[in-house]
């Protein structure tokens, strides 16, 4: 039996899991491992401490079908549609840009539920808090070791974390990489930034017009939104959840300081953009180091 391991559990590595599993006809073992504590990468979804049904994206707001990708991609977006986990966005996002033919979707049960669905229809098994550190080629196997237990072989494994994690697994892969290849790998540049999610009471009210607003007069932050508007999810049970994103320049100058110190310079901007906002009753912020390319 062909064992395949994928190393991530975002959007590529989901998807691939499903592709895999659904092109291969013999006998497959298929393992996907991510050192995250859940699936998602740059989709992840979090949940208040106190009520585990609100909920709030902290990487992608929502999805961005344009006329090239409905074509190539259409059987994607179909099946999403037709299960109910994209839906239309249907409230106003102040400042987004839309061009001629674009749809916008969002994800009601949370942006990560899209890797969940792909992981469940590749039945992988999925492993989460699994860090690989090196890989090593072994009787023509690949041995991969992670930071805890042994090591475990496999026929192929694919690689879909952020390119500068790949450069510093260590083992054989070092020498059995190219040159052009490592040049590739170190060509690719990321931008950084913060999100801040933000979780309330049931019944508290933020009384705005909008599901999202993107903000161009502050340096701080570059994108608000409320989250369970933005995903049509409006409960008198379930508080309301409210996202924040910083501008790439705040997130690379801020970058390597404390959780506590990033939060304290949001909530100061904040209150310049939604004053008088209640306080939340819980706060879960998220550094982006890789956020977009």
């Amino acid at each position: 039996m062909a064992r395949v391991l994928i190393v991530g559990a975002g959007l590529t590595g989901s998807l691939c899991a499903a592709l895999l599993r659904k092109e291969v006809t013999g006998p497959l073992y298929l393992a996907v491992w991510d050192k995250a504590g859940d699936s998602g990468g740059r989709m992840i979804t979090t949940s208040s401490p106190h009520n585990p049904q609100c909920t709030a994206d902290l990487g992608a707001q929502y999805i961005t079908r344009t006329p090239h990708y409905a074509k190539q991609h259409q059987i994607f977006y179909d099946e999403l549609l037709t299960v109910g986990i994209l839906t239309p966005l249907a409230v106003p996002i102040e400042g987004m840009s839309v061009n001629e033919g674009d749809c916008n979707f969002v994800a009601p049960q949370g942006v990560s539920s899209i890797t969940k669905h792909y992981l469940k229809k590749s039945g992988a098994e999925v492993h989460f808090r699994r860090c690989v550190t090196q890989i090593n080629l072994r009787n023509n196997k690949w041995e991969v070791s992670k930071e805890t237990g042994y090591p475990e072989s496999f026929d192929l494994v694919v690689l879909t974390m952020p390119a500068p994690q790949i450069l510093q697994l260590q083992g054989d892969i070092v020498n059995l990489m190219s040159e052009c290849q490592r040049q590739q790998l170190e060509s690719v540049s990321y931008s950084s930034r913060y999100a801040l999610g933000l979780f309330y009471d049931a019944g508290t009210k933020i009384d705005v017009p909008w599901g999202g607003k993107y903000i161009t007069s502050n340096p701080c932050i570059r994108f608000v939104s409320i989250d369970n508007k933005k995903r049509h999810i409006e409960s008198s049970e379930i508080g309301p959840s409210l996202v924040i994103h910083t501008t790439v320049p705040f997130g690379m100058k801020f970058l390597e300081h404390s959780e506590e110190d990033v939060q304290e310079l949001i909530f100061q901007q904040l209150e310049n953009i939604l004053p008088g906002l209640p306080h939340p009753v819980a706060i879960k912020c998220h550094k982006w180091r890789h956020s977009q390319i």
